[in-house]
C-alpha cells in the first residue's frame, strides 16, 4: 500500500505535526488524517512522485495557524481571484445582515451549503462574496463550516467561529447563528450610540478650529497693520501681541501648522498602540468626568452580552472567558477577565474573582452570583446587558445635554479671546486721540 508522508495540524491543540501514513489514495490518507484529529497542510507520496504538484496545491491554500488552539483549516479550499484590499472585506452591519440571513435560511430546512450559495449570488461585495465562496468549497470539500470560517480571520473574529463550532456539535446551527446576529445587532447598536454621544463635541471642535484658523489668517493681519499705522510705535497689550505672533506664525508656515495637528495625531496613535499607551487611554477613558460612566456602562455591556451568548450557546466557561477577554475592547476590562479565568480554572466560581476586581459594580456582581447560583448565568447575564444598554441610552441623553452648554462655552472662550486682544488696542488708540 502506498505511503505518504503529511504535514498537519493538531485540531485539539492548534500544534503541527509531521509523519507517514499508508492509504490507497491521497484523498483517502485525508480523510484518515481528519479522523484523527488531524488537519492536512501539505501531503505527498513517500517516493516523491507528484509530491511537488500536491505539495504545492494544498500549501497554496492553507494559512498558518494562529495562538488560538481551534485555527485549523480544512485541506482544500477553492482558489481565490486577485483582489486588492484596502481596509476591511465587509463592515460589521454588512455581516451582520449575512449573518442574520443564513439564519434564516438554516432555520428554514436549507442546507448550510445551499444557504451559502443563495447568498454569494445576491452579494455585491466582490471581497465578501469570494469569501462566502470559499467557504462553499470548503464544505464541499468535506469541511466543517466553521473550518472554513477559520481561514477568514480578519472577517471572523473568534467569538463567531466558536460559537458556530459549538452549534455544529449540538445540532443547533440556525439557532446560534440567529442568537448570534442578535447579539451583533445589539453589539452595533450601543457602539452606535456611544458614537452618537462623541459626534457633537467633535463636530463642535472642528468648526472651531476652522473659525479660529480663518480669523488667524485672513483677519487678523490686517488688524496689525492698522495698529502698526496708528499706535506708530506704541507698544501693545501682551495679550494683542500673543494673537498677533501665533497669527503671524500660521500664516506665515501653514503646511507647518497643519503638519504639526496631523503629527500631534499619528502620534497619539502610535502612542495608544504600546502597551502603556493603551491601559493610560483605557484608564482614562474609565475614570474621565462625564465620559467614564459611559464607557464603564458599554463595556459591562459588552462583557455580559458576550458571556452570556457564549454559554448559552454551549462554549464552556473557560473557553468563553477567553473569548470576552479578548473582545472586551479595554485593558482593564481584559485584566479583570483573566483573573476571572484563572480563578475558575481553580474551581471558583465567576462572580467572587469578578467583585474582588473592583472594576465592576456591586449589582452586577450580585446579579451573576444570583445566576449561579440559580443555574441560569446566561440568561441573567443577557438581563444585566439588556440593563446597560437602558443605562448606556439614559447616559447618552444626559451626556448631551451637558455637552451642548460646554462646547457653546469653549468656542465663546476661544473666538472671545481674540476678539478683546484686537479691542485693547483699539482702546489704547481712542485713549491717545483724546
Amino acid at each position: 500500500m502506498p505511503k505518504f508522508t503529511y504535514s498537519a495540524i493538531e485540531s485539539a491543540s492548534g500544534k503541527e505535526k509531521t509523519g507517514v501514513v499508508e492509504s490507497a489514495s491521497s484523498e483517502q490518507a485525508a480523510a484518515e488524517l481528519k479522523a484523527m484529529g488531524l488537519i492536512p497542510t501539505a501531503l505527498a507520496p513517500e517516493s516523491g512522485a507528484g509530491s511537488s504538484k500536491l505539495a504545492t496545491s494544498v500549501n497554496k491554500n492553507v494559512r498558518k495557524p494562529t495562538s488560538s488552539p481551534v485555527q485549523a483549516m480544512p485541506l482544500r479550499t477553492k482558489k481565490k481571484k486577485s483582489s486588492i484590499s484596502f481596509g476591511r472585506v465587509v463592515n460589521n452591519k454588512g455581516l451582520t445582515v449575512f449573518t442574520r440571513q443564513l439564519a434564516t435560511l438554516v432555520n428554514a430546512g436549507m442546507p448550510i451549503m445551499r444557504s451559502l450559495e443563495t447568498l454569494a449570488r445576491q452579494e455585491k461585495n466582490i471581497l465578501f462574496k469570494e469569501v462566502i465562496e470559499s467557504l462553499v468549497e470548503s464544505i464541499r470539500s468535506g469541511g466543517n463550516f466553521s473550518d472554513g470560517l477559520l481561514q477568514h480571520p480578519k472577517v471572523f473574529d473568534r467569538l463567531y467561529v466558536n460559537m458556530v463550532k459549538a452549534g455544529e456539535a449540538g445540532g443547533v446551527l440556525g439557532t446560534v447563528l440567529e442568537r448570534l446576529a442578535r447579539f451583533m445587532e445589539k453589539a452595533e447598536k450601543i457602539k452606535g450610540k456611544v458614537k452618537s454621544a462623541m459626534t457633537y463635541p467633535v463636530i463642535i471642535v472642528m468648526v472651531a478650529v476652522a473659525i479660529v484658523g480663518a480669523l488667524m489668517v485672513f483677519v487678523i493681519p490686517q488688524f496689525e497693520k492698522i495698529f502698526s499705522g496708528m499706535l506708530k510705535g506704541q507698544s501693545m497689550p501682551g495679550l494683542t501681541l500673543a494673537v498677533l505672533a501665533v497669527s503671524t506664525f500660521v500664516k506665515n508656515n501653514i503646511l507647518v501648522t497643519i503638519g504639526i495637528f496631523v503629527a500631534i495625531y499619528f502620534g497619539f496613535k502610535a502612542y495608544h498602540k504600546t502597551r502603556n499607551g493603551t491601559r493610560t487611554v483605557d484608564w482614562i477613558l474609565l475614570h474621565a468626568p462625564g465620559l467614564g460612566p459611559l464607557f464603564l456602562k458599554s463595556s459591562i455591556s459588552r462583557f455580559t452580552r458576550t458571556l452570556g451568548t457564549l454559554l448559552a450557546s454551549g462554549v464552556p466557561i473557560l473557553q468563553a472567558l477567553l473569548i470576552t477577554r479578548d473582545t472586551s475592547g479595554n485593558v482593564h476590562v481584559a485584566d479583570a477577565l483573566n483573573v476571572v479565568h484563572d480563578r475558575v480554572k481553580e474551581g471558583d466560581n465567576v462572580a467572587r474573582p469578578l467583585d474582588s476586581t473592583k472594576v465592576f459594580p456591586s449589582m452586577v456582581t450580585s446579579m451573576i452570583e444570583v445566576g449561579e447560583e440559580t443555574g441560569a448565568l446566561p440568561e441573567m447575564l443577557n438581563r444585566v446587558a439588556d440593563t446597560y444598554d437602558d443605562e448606556v441610552d439614559n447616559s447618552v441623553a444626559g451626556l448631551t445635554s451637558i455637552i451642548e452648554p460646554v462646547m457653546i462655552v469653549f468656542m465663546a472662550v476661544m473666538v472671545g479671546t481674540i476678539v478683546i486682544a484686537l479691542f485693547l488696542p483699539i482702546v489704547k488708540i481712542i485713549q491717545s486721540l483724546q
